[in-house]
């Protein structure tokens, strides 16, 4: 269930005069995401057309002190059916709604929802409830508590709680013919009693049933459940759904199932373009149907994905590349570090990347974007990376609903909301990369879309990370090669330096009081561990290009130690800075990801050789022999590699599977 949705619900009805049609029947808490909710009205005489009727939902709350509408729909063009019944919902209500909603669009209480002589124009979103021109209204939560004020203006008095026996989830609330209410199991687009007309259902499949390739052909099975009839069963579909135009396939998608038939098949062919589109959704909708006939889903959805995606040089985290993708950072960009040491250094650097003449601020909603270029994966520019479950997944599958929905990826701060108290100014528009505000190191609320800490992630880890600190509570999920690490505490590292109130300290803390997180001591270790690669110096660059401002701690990650770790209080030079020499030492080893055993090229000499794991504790220790075999017994996962040689160590990154 919605997780933003109320907790209570309660059926309220009464009395009032319901004229022609009434509210039948009402199921907003369904299982899990509320994909299953529906209303359903009646009227007294079938086919009874809906024009000049307007239903409208409000928003109540616990202590019944706000009455206002939040969703609005306009019935005009509709009728009810042979019995009597109309009903919207979400797209899998079965048999298929007549009109459908959102997903998760009705909230669960405690709320109403009212049927109105009028039109959409006269229930703006918040208006207050009212009684003029009611026809039927309902209030409801799954709880004790009444939407109080919205009964008053609704003229509603008494109620039923959905939820007294404890299957809310389970029944839908439905009305009797003496205009009393009952629970029980769910029975949209038919009368609650069982009686009426019986529709012959059609049914939508699709063959191969999975998902489609650019270029392939598939067939759409249409189905009914008896034998047609007296007649030929005739009707049209469309496959059109935003992106996915009449340039994307071909076919005839005029269907006939023939008198004493059930199934027709069409077959369609998928265009094999050359555009990098990206994955996208066809979406098959029958149109209008004879009478006598119910559709039994409709509006079926079936993911095309594209063949023509851009591949980058450079590898995933899991399979990191350096020195791949340029380092764009302007000439001089951080010249007024040079010389400088403790506070003073982390000052010069908040100076820079919080500068407001040139610091840009964008919406929460522009992340979206932001994220679907800076987390592309390397290996399919369909797609982004997921951090901490290492896996990508295409940018469709962008969350819309309920947070921690299930094959769905969002927008994971690293430097948590409740924890930096950001303003997630969810109503903002996405008015891309041109449009933006000014910001400074005091203005906290513009971390709620600071790209710099924001990642594209999976739904579910993010919800199970929640505002957990690193390493002392949260490592990610079991399993995991780590690759993530040290892109988290560069984040953190850019986070408590360029926002003021915001700290990065040792141990567990707590989210209050806010402006805090944990643990200093694991991220500093991630970050020595996990090296800055060629995707996190993308990822780099494609912030700066709309925050005009860089993480720092990606183009100089020994830079953490001068302001956070052991080199506080020294003097920061660039040139003497990051002991990395991975592009001095032409060293190699093989196989990566390796099991029992790796081989390292291009040593010339006997070299100490040290290797860590993710969470930076020591696992082994020796001397290596040129040419030589190194046997490893070693679990699963990401550990780092480092060699020493003439005083000077380089360190790169394992994987044992």
């Amino acid at each position: 269930m919605m997780m933003l949705k109320k907790l209570l619900f309660i059926l309220f009805f009464s009395t009032v005069s319901y004229g022609q049609v009434v509210i039948n029947e009402l199921d907003a808490d369904t299982p899990s995401t509320d994909k299953l909710e529906f209303i359903e009205l009646k009227s007294d005489t079938p086919n009874f057309p809906l024009d000049g009727y307007v239903l409208v939902f409000f928003n109540g709350s616990s202590t019944g002190s706000t009455s206002t509408s939040y969703m609005t729909i306009d019935l005009d063009g509709y009728t009810t059916d042979l019995n009597g019944i109309f009903h919207l919902g979400n797209t899998l209500v079965s048999p298929s709604p007549i009109l459908t909603i959102a997903d998760s669009s009705i909230q669960n209480g405690p709320d109403a929802v009212a049927l109105y002589q009028g039109n959409a124009t006269d229930f703006p979103d918040g208006t207050l409830a009212r009684s003029t021109n009611l026809k039927s209204a309902l209030a409801y939560s799954n709880g004790t508590t009444a939407p109080t004020t919205l009964m008053t203006a609704l003229n509603l008095s008494t109620f039923i709680n959905e939820n007294q026996t404890l299957k809310a989830a389970t029944v839908s609330i439905q009305r009797k013919n003496d205009g009393t209410y009952e629970l029980k199991a769910p029975t949209p687009g038919a009368n609650n009693d069982g009686t009426g007309v019986v529709f012959n259902a059609i049914t939508t499949s699709v063959n191969p049933n999975r998902n489609l390739l650019e270029g392939e052909s598939f067939d759409v099975v249409f189905t009914t459940q008896t034998p047609i009839s007296s007649n030929d069963l005739m009707f049209s579909f469309s496959i059109v759904n935003g992106n996915f135009d009449i340039y994307d396939y071909s076919g005839n998608f005029s269907v006939t199932i023939p008198v004493g038939q059930t199934t027709a098949t069409k077959t369609i062919q998928l265009t094999d373009d050359t555009l990098d589109e990206g994955d996208e959704f066809l979406k098959i909708t029958i149109g209008s149907i004879p009478s006598g006939y119910v559709l039994s889903n409709n509006n079926k959805i079936v993911r095309v994905n594209d063949n023509d995606y851009e591949v980058k040089p450079w590898g995933t985290p899991l399979n990191p590349t350096y020195n791949l993708c340029p380092n764009l950072t302007p000439a001089g960009y951080y010249d007024s570090l040079e010389g400088k040491s403790g506070n003073q250094l982390k000052q010069a650097i908040q100076d820079i990347i919080a500068n407001p003449s040139v610091v840009r601020e964008h919406s929460y909603a522009d992340v979206w974007e932001m994220l679907k270029q800076a987390d592309v994966n390397p290996e399919n520019g369909s797609q982004v990376w997921l951090m901490y479950v290492e896996r990508p997944s295409s940018k469709v599958d962008q969350q819309t609903g309920t947070s921690g929905a299930v094959g769905f990826w969002n927008r994971e701060h690293i430097y948590c909301q409740s924890r930096g108290n950001f303003s997630l100014d969810p109503l903002a528009p996405n008015d891309g990369i041109n449009v933006w505000t000014t910001t400074d190191a005091n203005d906290i609320t513009a971390g709620g879309a600071d790209g710099h800490h924001l990642r594209a992630e999976d739904s579910p880890e993010n919800t199970v990370r929640n505002n957990r600190n690193y390493g002392v509570d949260y490592n990610g999920p079991s399993g995991n090669a780590g690759s993530w690490r040290g892109d988290v505490a560069r984040a953190i590292f850019y986070m408590a330096v360029r926002y003021n109130g915001l700290n990065v300290v040792n141990g567990d803390v707590s989210e209050t009081p806010t402006g805090y997180i944990g643990d200093l001591e694991t991220l500093l270790s991630w970050n020595t561990l996990d090296k800055a690669d060629d995707f996190e110096m993308n990822r780099n660059n494609v912030i700066y290009n709309w925050q005009k401002n860089r993480n720092p701690f990606i183009d100089y990650p020994m830079l953490a130690e001068y302001v956070f770790g052991s080199h506080f209080g020294e003097t920061w030079y660039t040139s003497m800075s990051n002991p990395d020499f991975n592009s001095e030492w032409n060293v190699s080893f093989y196989p990566n990801p390796a099991q029992n055993y790796i081989v390292i090229a291009g040593l010339r000499e006997n070299t100490p050789i040290e290797i860590y794991s993710a969470a930076g504790m020591k696992v082994y220790e020796g001397v290596y022999f040129p040419e030589s075999q190194l046997n490893l017994n070693l679990s699963s996962g990401m550990y780092m590699l480092k060699m020493t040689q003439e005083g000077r160590s380089t360190t790169k990154k394992l994987i044992i599977k």
